[in-house]
């Protein structure tokens, strides 16, 4: 009797990886990918592209906003940068008297020589972002190894040029002094770095406000997402409450001044005011064109995120980028003005690769021995050290690095990258370079490693070569993602005890100051001064009780809350102000 065969064996089914899988796989395993901690850190190396993307594309306004706000100080142009004008405009120059220029020939109307020389310096100056911005990340990215993007910082480039230059140099200093001023407060702050003192100054800051610095800084950035200048237009300005619903399109906007009126009838600007954008609508509320695509780009990402579809950033702002660049269109990045017209010719222009030929190196000491120097490099420094070490926390907590005490894997290089930055800006011409907020857009795009700061450093880089169509991208494509990363950092308001006034009114005024005094370190400040005046008294009760000037139980103020006790201790272990519960029932377990 024959015996049955046996059954062929089973057939083996491989199933074929995709390439960005094996790209991914491939990359985690080598010595790069160990080196950046990919698989340590739950992330890929098409993630960190992605991200890095996402965050260059809500920050490349800078390109173009830096220097357009530092260009306003004049930069190295000077008197002897006017013409010589004739006497009468109707006759030609050969039959008329040349009227040599003045100091008026900065301001309107603007000497024609003097106006050329600023439209060199912004060109210089797109290149000095772009540049100072590539060093800031290479460092960032390498040595620290954290998803944080670094550029010259909004604010401290308003405060360089309308406060310290003043408008076409009209300020306390000069703008090559005002360069020396950053520089050396660039040393100073890598000083603080390198020995370890900004990392103490930085624990220095209460528990609530730095988590609440986080949300406020959400609040900053959809704030600006919400104005005309970088962003879609829907709030405006109102002479009776200061803000209001805008959305009016740009036929209907006008632009304000602080003006006083002479005897004799005639009007001119306050000393040390400024003219400000075209922030207040007229009529048509609600009838802006580029208002409503910028409302649809915001309805893209917001339905990306929903569904959790990775990229959601980058389609919103190139969906709304494309449609602008068509001419002759409402919603036209390139409007039919001398400004529109200057715009399209540049960004036809696609490559342009520019020298830097008058901003870098042109830092002056001259004026080192006025107060005015010194006033401004030590502003500059505390900004620094509260806007700057604030956002570094606040994208590490935001990417879940930050511990309980503040701490992130890798804060000794980041701190020593935006320093270094800082004074390798100073050299090429711009203002303070700082962590940009920004990155919480990558940060959510999925940016766990230096590979998405060296990510933002290439695109940097090939700016170099297309500025013109970076430069290009407008505030309304802009405006979406930074509402919705603010949005997105709202999260953090989860982790304060709002039951402790005394923690919560400290959380609150951090939150409610960054947005409406536009400045992350004046809510810190608040937030800071609001936290020491609450704490004070039980501070000094409990040295005199240490000290056994004063006698019997211990009386700490109870919070009222449903939490129980909290309880301040003098110094802690980075020798600054710590808060404790002491009563475990009232901890929360926390998620970063």
């Amino acid at each position: 009797m024959s015996t049955p065969a046996a059954p062929p064996p089973p057939r083996r089914t491989t199933t074929k990886s995709s390439p960005l899988t094996r790209l991914n796989s491939y990359v985690a395993k080598s010595r790069v990918g160990k080196r950046f901690k990919i698989s340590e850190r739950n992330t890929t190396f098409t993630t960190e592209v992605r991200a890095g993307t996402a965050t260059f594309l809500t920050m490349a306004y800078i390109l173009a906003v830096n220097a357009s706000i530092l260009s306003d100080s004049g930069g190295t142009c000077s008197v002897s940068d006017c013409i010589p004008l004739c006497s009468d405009p109707t006759l030609s120059p050969s039959n008329c008297t040349l009227i040599q220029p003045d100091e008026s020939c900065k301001f309107d109307p603007v000497n024609p020589g003097y106006t050329a020389c600023i439209g060199r310096i912004r060109r210089d100056l797109i290149v000095a972002t772009a540049a100072s911005s590539l060093i800031g990340c290479l460092i960032m990215g390498t040595f620290a190894n954290l998803p944080i993007a670094l550029a010259p910082g909004m604010g401290a480039n308003a405060y360089f040029t309308y406060t310290v230059v003043g408008f076409h140099g009209s300020g306390s200093i000069s703008y090559q002094s005002a360069l020396a001023a950053v520089f050396i407060e660039g040393l100073i702050f890598l000083f603080l770095s390198a020995i370890g003192l900004r990392t103490k100054l930085a624990k220095l800051v209460p528990r609530p406000v730095r988590i609440s610095s986080s949300a406020g800084i959400g609040l900053f950035l959809a704030f600006i997402g919400l104005q005309n200048n970088q962003g879609i237009g829907l709030i405006g300005y109102s002479s009776s409450t200061l803000v209001t619903l805008g959305a009016c399109p740009a036929s209907s906007r006008a632009s304000l001044a602080p003006v006083v009126a002479g005897a004799n009838g005639t009007v001119s600007l306050l000393p040390g005011g400024t003219v400000s954008g075209d922030i207040f609508c007229l009529h048509n509320r609600m009838e802006s064109p580029t208002f409503w695509l910028g409302v649809v780009g915001f309805i893209i990402i917001a339905y990306c995120l929903v569904k959790n579809i990775k990229g959601a950033m980058i389609y919103g702002i190139v969906f709304v980028t494309a449609i602008s660049w068509f001419r002759n269109t409402s919603v036209t990045a390139f409007p039919h003005t001398p400004s529109g017209e200057s715009a399209f010719e540049y960004f036809k222009q696609v490559v342009d690769v520019h020298k830097i030929q008058s901003t870098a190196g042109a830092l002056s000491f001259r004026s080192i021995g006025e107060g005015s120097f010194w006033e401004a490099l030590v502003t500059f420094l505390y900004v620094d050290i509260l806007d700057t070490t604030g956002t570094l926390y606040s994208m590490a907590s935001f990417a879940g690095f930050a511990d309980a005490n503040g701490d992130f894997e890798g804060q000794y290089f980041a701190f020593m990258s935006d320093a270094s930055a800082i004074v390798f800006g100073s050299l090429l011409g711009t203002s303070p370079v700082t962590a940009f907020i920004e990155s919480s857009t990558g940060i959510r795009e999925g940016g766990r490693t230096g590979l998405t700061a060296l990510t933002v450093a290439l695109y940097f880089l090939l700016s170099f070569f297309f500025t013109p169509l970076l430069a290009s991208i407008p505030p309304w494509a802009v405006g979406p993602p930074l509402i919705l990363v603010g949005v997105l950092m709202m999260r953090s308001v989860v982790q304060i005890n709002w039951d402790d006034m005394k923690e919560a009114i400290p959380a609150f005024m951090t939150l409610i100051l960054m947005p409406l005094t536009y400045s992350i370190a004046y809510g810190l400040i608040g937030g800071i001064g609001t936290f020491v005046v609450l704490n004070i008294w039980d501070w000094g009760e409990g040295l005199l009780r240490k000290y056994g000037v004063l006698k019997g139980g211990d009386t700490n103020n109870e919070s009222g809350g449903a939490n129980g006790v909290n309880r301040g201790n003098i110094v802690g272990e980075s020798g600054g102000v710590n808060r404790e519960d002491v009563e475990e029932g009232s901890r929360r377990s926390v998620e970063v």
